[in-house]
């Protein structure tokens, strides 16, 4: 009897229709680099199988079409200045094995997203549910997530990371259970808390509270999430200073956390500003003596979302009564102030640069 846990297949080809097996092993071994794992009949090879680029192809008369090839190259252009084209017709791409992270340029506009828009609603990765925050992405450069993970215990999550500029995390409610690369053993992060990811910091998220909610911001709006199979978390390396692409692990802890004053509100700051250099900056604010002045900013982007209690936002010639779970990005040079404040009220602002 076969057990459902035995591995069923034990290796994989990609199939390329081939009909000069001469050529095509002129340009997969000794141009490309393949080498060569069986072939045959001996006496008059038509069908050859190669194994490279962490791939196995299967060069044969047989296969119905040719196919496309990706290879993820240290520098492209010490190969050729362009795609490659195999005597079988295979087209082969040639792109950087780690290219540099692009940000868009910022297309700044004002935006409201409403709590009650269950429209906004998408499953994604392991099974968690997003709300977009940021539907217009500023023009690709910010991504806004307001996510939920509905059920309590593990999540089918795996040690990964994020090709990103900034990453943050806000523990809106509930706790969930995580672990990064050389900062120890898991630890809970709790309604309050904040953590800033750095780019490319191995990490996981191992288990959480039934309906655990976080706000999450990231910076370029498209990033790629890549799976690290190579490496267990807790790792044993402790460096808890390390730097990360310029940037270090803030692991903020809203008990016990320092309020200071700000201009009709009070502040609790997450320790962004120091952590990445100044690109970024993040607080919950709550309000503490008269409605806040009417100003602007020229950052590229500031936002704010309620997290508890109610407020009026007035900006330009328009105002907008937000509550729990409403959110705004105000851009440059908008005209804006807070007044009418519950007592209850919690505002999370995030603003780049901090």
């Amino acid at each position: 009897m076969t057990m459902l846990n035995e591995p069923q297949v034990r290796s994989a080809q990609v199939m390329i229709a081939c009909h000069d097996i001469g050529a095509a092993l002129d340009f997969y071994v000794e141009r490309l680099g393949f080498r060569v794992d069986s072939i045959f009949p001996a006496e008059s090879p038509t069908v050859a199988v190669l194994r490279g680029c962490g791939i196995r192809l299967r060069l044969d008369p047989s296969a119905t079409s040719g196919a496309t090839l990706r290879l993820l190259c240290d520098d492209p252009g010490r190969i050729a200045d362009g795609p490659l084209v195999a005597p079988d017709g295979t087209i082969v791409e040639l792109v950087d094995a780690n290219p540099p992270l692009v940000l868009p340029p910022v297309k700044q506009s004002f935006v409201l997203q409403r709590a009650a828009d269950d429209a906004n609603w998408t499953v994604g990765r392991a099974g968690m549910r997003y709300r977009d925050l940021i539907p217009d992405r500023q023009g690709g450069r910010f991504v806004g997530s307001h996510i939920v993970i509905p059920d309590a215990g593990p999540v089918p999550d795996y040690v990964h990371f994020h090709k990103v500029r900034f990453q943050m995390i806000y523990c809106y409610r509930g706790w969930v259970r995580l672990v990064y690369e050389d900062q120890g053993e898991p630890f809970i992060m709790k309604a309050g808390d904040c953590v800033l990811q750095p780019p490319q910091i191995r990490h996981r998220v191992l288990e959480s509270s039934a309906g655990m909610e976080v706000i999450e911001l990231g910076c370029p709006a498209l990033h790629e999430t890549f799976a690290d199979p190579d490496l267990s978390l807790p790792n044993a390396t402790m460096n808890a200073a390390r730097d990360f692409g310029g940037q270090r692990f803030v692991f903020h802890r809203a008990d016990g956390a320092p309020w200071e004053a700000a201009e009709g509100f009070e502040r609790r700051r997450f320790g962004l500003r120091e952590a990445t250099a100044g690109l970024a900056e993040a607080s919950v604010l709550r309000p503490h003596g008269m409605a806040s002045a009417t100003s602007s900013h020229d950052r590229e982007f500031q936002f704010y979302f309620v997290l508890d209690g109610a407020v009026t936002l007035h900006h330009d010639d328009t105002t907008s009564a937000l509550i729990t779970g409403d959110s705004v990005v105000v851009p440059t040079g908008m005209r804006y102030s807070f007044s009418d404040t519950s007592a209850d009220l919690e505002l999370l602002e995030v603003k780049l640069p901090g």
